[in-house]
């Protein structure tokens, strides 16, 4: 069967476009790594969502190394993927590869996590949490806390996490912020335990064997630090939750699972789930859709009288 050439022609034309419409659109994701609850949740909305969406993903842990990231960040752009997506290990450092993936015409997405370069236009968007207001919500609450206290003095304990990182940066701040308006607050020892439970625990032990102050409070950047120290408050023979509150961030399973059994006192959620609005967030940049530089997450604060009601709820 022979076609007309005006036909033949009309289809030559077409096929590229075609061909262009049906080829996936293919994401490189650098994780930070698997070192909490959060993480991995986070990493299963990622991977779910790409899979709804069509959206082929490559993906790399970087395992809390920054150079791993840097290297996975240069994989996609030697394999000219059509969006990179990242959480950042640490805030600096990224000057380089941003630009080398700009100049590589490939957008680049933040997610949960900001960066520090001195050209914006380096990347697209940053989709995510507020950090610095988590820490406020987590002051505030203990503000109201001791608002009616007579003791002369409220003691914190601080668990940062990975040095370095935006959230660390952020929690820390945004408490501060907030309870330098009442001078009985006092953080007396503050030390990363890099979101992890094991080295949550492990600090905890180390600020419970220096006996020159009591500690009252313990202001824990997530969740998986905070469950960590309980382990450490309770071999101590102490109560976690009575003794000592604990406040953390995240809102995790686990905190929840805390807060039911009066081990810890609140958690101000950080959401993980953002796997569906990246991959929109990826058709709309890579189609060269206007979007917000800055898309933030609404989230709550659970205190421990809510949390059997709301831990079958709990997605993550």
């Amino acid at each position: 069967m022979r076609f007309p050439r005006r036909t033949l022609l009309a289809l030559s034309l077409a096929l590229p476009a075609l061909s262009a419409f049906a080829a996936p659109l293919v994401m490189g994701f650098s994780q930070v790594g698997a070192e909490s609850e959060w993480r991995t949740a986070n990493t299963s909305s990622v991977k779910s969502a790409a899979k709804e969406a069509g959206i082929t993903l490559k993906f790399a842990d970087a395992q809390q190394k920054q150079e791993n990231q840097v290297k996975a960040l240069r994989s996609f752009i030697a394999q000219k993927v059509d969006v990179i997506a990242f959480s950042p290990v640490v805030e600096s450092g990224w000057e380089t590869v941003l630009k080398e993936a700009k100049a590589a015409g490939i957008p680049v997405i933040l997610t949960d996590r900001a960066v520090k370069v001195t050209d914006e236009s380096l990347y697209v968007t940053f989709i995510g949490s507020d950090f610095v207001e988590e820490g406020r919500k987590a002051a505030k609450w203990l503000l109201d806390r001791v608002a009616k206290s007579t003791a002369p003095a409220i003691n914190v304990v601080e668990l940062q996490g990975t040095v370095g990182s935006a959230p660390a940066i952020d929690r820390k701040k945004g408490f501060e912020e907030i309870i330098k308006s009442n001078a009985k607050i006092q953080i007396i020892r503050s030390q990363s335990g890099d979101f992890t439970r094991a080295k949550g625990k492990e600090v905890m032990e180390s600020f419970l064997k220096q006996k020159d102050k009591k500690i009252d409070v313990l202001y824990a950047h997530n969740d998986d630090m905070a469950i960590g120290a309980i382990q450490a408050i309770e071999e101590a023979g102490l109560k976690p939750g009575v003794d000592i509150t604990i406040i953390s961030i995240d809102g995790v399973r686990g905190a929840f699972e805390a807060m039911k059994a009066g081990k810890l006192n609140v958690t101000v959620e950080c959401n993980p789930l953002l796997g569906p609005q990246l991959m929109q967030l990826a058709k709309d940049v890579v189609a060269k859709k206007p979007v917000e530089k800055r898309i933030k997450v609404i989230e709550g604060v659970y205190t421990a009288d809510q949390a059997a009601k709301e831990l079958p709820n709990r997605k993550y």
